[in-house]
This record gives C-alpha cells, structure tokens and sequence, in this order.
C-alpha cells in the first residue's frame, strides 16, 4: 500500500482533481480544521483549483459553510448540512473537558442557561454580532463575563445550537442563530450518526487506522470502533508496519507525476492522524510540529513534508519565504514555483 499516493487522491491533493466549490470541499472532508480562519481558507482553496479567496469568503459569509467547535474540541469549517448531527455526537465530550475550567472560572449551569438565552434574544430576527458585541448584551443583563468566561460562555452555545459562525465584517468574525443559519434536517440516531461520521472520515482520509479516526474526531475508541464496524463492508484493510488501515473498496487513485504542495498551517493531511510517518518523518517532526500543538505551514513533495514555508507582507507587497529541510533539485524548484503561483492566484495577488 502506498499510503502518500493514497492520501494526495482522497485529500483531493492531486492536479488532475476538478474545480469544486468551497462547499463541496467542505462536505467531501466532512470537517476541516479551522483555528487559524486565514490558513483554514487556503486548506478549501488547494483542494479546489480555481477557487480563490474571495469564492470561500462569499461561501462563509452566505452560511453554506461554517465555522465553529465542533471536535476535540477546536475551530472546524462545516456545512450548515453536516452540522446538526455531527454537533451532538461530540456535544457532550467537549463539554466534560471544559468541567474543571468551569470550576475556576466560577460558572455554573444557570449561568450556561441565562447566557443563552441573552444571547438568544440578542441574535434574534437575523442579526450577527461579534463577541465584544455579545459580552456588552451580556452586561447589560446583569452577567459580566471576562475574556475566558466569555469563551466558555460562546463555546457552550454553540454546543448547545444556541449559535454558529455569522458573516464576516471586515475582519472581525461574528456569531448568528443556529436555528436561523441552519437548515431543519431529519435527526440521524447515534449510530447511524457513528457509522455516517466514520465513512465520511476513512473515505476522504484514506488511507487510515481506528487509532486515527480516534483522535480526528474526539470520540472514544469504543464510540469510533462502533462507527467503523458499522461500515466495513464497504471498505478494505491492509496492515503497513504494525497499523491496520483502512480505505474505500471502490478507491480510485489519480495517478500523477512529481507534485509540490504549499500546504497551510493545520492542515488535514497532516493534523487528522494520530501516526504521521508515514507522510513526516520522526527527525522533521518537530520541525513541523512544535511542542505546545502548532502544526506549521509546510512544503510537501510527492506526498511527503519536506519543508516549511511562511507567507511575508511588506506594505502591500506578498511574498513567500521557504525553507527547505535537506538541498532540492531543480524540478523540486521549479514545481515549488508552481505551488506558489497557485497560491498567489488564490489570493488574487
């Protein structure tokens, strides 16, 4: 099993992949990591050539897609049709690792459930407020709430479907009503609900371990093995040093020569796994990933991580600063200039 030519197909990486909208990026990754809003568009943007900022832009500010806590937990884009049954799957372990937090910050479940009903009210009839905006209703109410309190307070609602992610206003992000951003939908039961998330995870992170899936979506391993022995039989496993992974039986490879990629911070060919070998090797790891959890812009040839890049602004003025980990050719050079480029159309510079 060739695990990189695998991936760079499932995580839509390839040059022969079809222009497709931020939405349908979006709902072919099921969820894509979000935390840093600037990288999080670029890693829509790469999987989709001709896409520019602009396009993913407009796509999240007409809520066809969103961004919000969704997994382990953490910023994830999402469509407004995923979201209502994805939400509740990992509702109430993302809730449990905020308990002792909300020891020390002194909040209570009265307190969760008057924050959102103030919030609530304050959103009501389509409006979309920034953070600040909401803490100053919460004042008003009688609940002032600190800069971590807050984050709590917003975290919880939109847990609780209270809110999801608003449209831009300038750069400043702001929240809106779930229930007026999201679509109705027919509620999935938990295990239908397990086994749709574990398909959607092994199809377009193939190839990929139990161990995997796990940490990806902050499930139990009891919770993901369930998923995953739900929808077997539409998938096939291979052992590759010591790890069961797993991949569509119908998987289609799109073959391609030599390819380099840009990819940005956090991004899900590198993040979504628990084991990375595979594609960075142990002594570039650290390089790539630092101590505290920060997955780093990265350079990737041929489907493996073979530097880092940095995007640099002087006055108006966009360049790309690389670094690579061992000496290149000039085909690897000349590909990297293409990567570049490509990036550079997608922010329209």
């Amino acid at each position: 099993m060739n695990i990189t030519e695998i991936r760079l197909s499932a995580h839509l990486l390839q040059v022969s992949v079809k222009p497709r909208s931020p939405k349908e990026v979006v709902a072919r990754m099921c969820a894509i990591q979000a935390q840093d809003y600037g990288m999080a568009k670029w890693a829509i943007g790469i999987r989709s050539p001709g896409c520019t900022e602009a396009d993913v832009e407009e796509a999240f500010n007409r809520g066809k897609i969103l961004r919000t806590h969704i997994m382990r937990p953490t910023w994830h884009f999402v469509t407004r049709e995923d979201i209502r049954w994805i939400l509740p799957l990992c509702a109430s372990r993302v809730a449990a690792a905020g308990k002792y937090r909300d020891l020390e910050l002194g909040l209570t479940e009265a307190l969760y459930l008057k924050a959102n009903e103030i919030v609530r009210k304050a959103l009501d009839g389509g409006k979309h407020l920034t953070r600040d905006e909401l803490a100053e209703c919460l004042q008003r109410e009688g609940l002032a709430a600190n800069s971590a309190q807050m984050t709590h307070f917003m975290m919880r609602a939109e847990q609780d479907e209270i809110v999801c992610s608003g449209a831009m206003r300038g750069k400043q992000h702001t929240y809106a009503l779930f229930d007026e951003r999201v679509p109705r939908s027919t509620p999935l039961s938990r295990d239908e609900a397990l086994a749709k998330l574990a398909e959607r995870y092994f199809s377009s992170h193939a190839p990929a371990s139990l161990q995997d899936f796990v940490w990806w979506s902050g499930l139990t391993t009891s919770e993901a093995r369930q998923g995953l022995d739900a929808i077997k039989s539409k998938f096939v496993s291979e052992i590759v040093d010591s790890q069961t992974y797993f991949l569509p039986n119908d998987f289609k490879i799109d073959s391609s020569n030599e390819s380099c990629h840009i990819l940005p911070a956090f991004d899900e060919y590198i993040i979504a796994y628990r084991y990375r070998n595979a594609v960075l090797s142990s002594e570039n790891h650290s390089k790539a990933v630092s101590s505290n959890g920060i997955f780093r812009p990265v350079i990737l040839q041929n489907g493996k991580v073979s530097g880092l890049w940095k995007k640099k602004t002087s006055g108006k003025k966009i360049s790309v600063a690389t670094d690579f980990f061992e000496q290149t050719d000039e085909l690897s050079e000349k590909l990297l200039d293409k990567a570049i480029e490509s990036y550079c159309k997608f922010l329209n510079i």
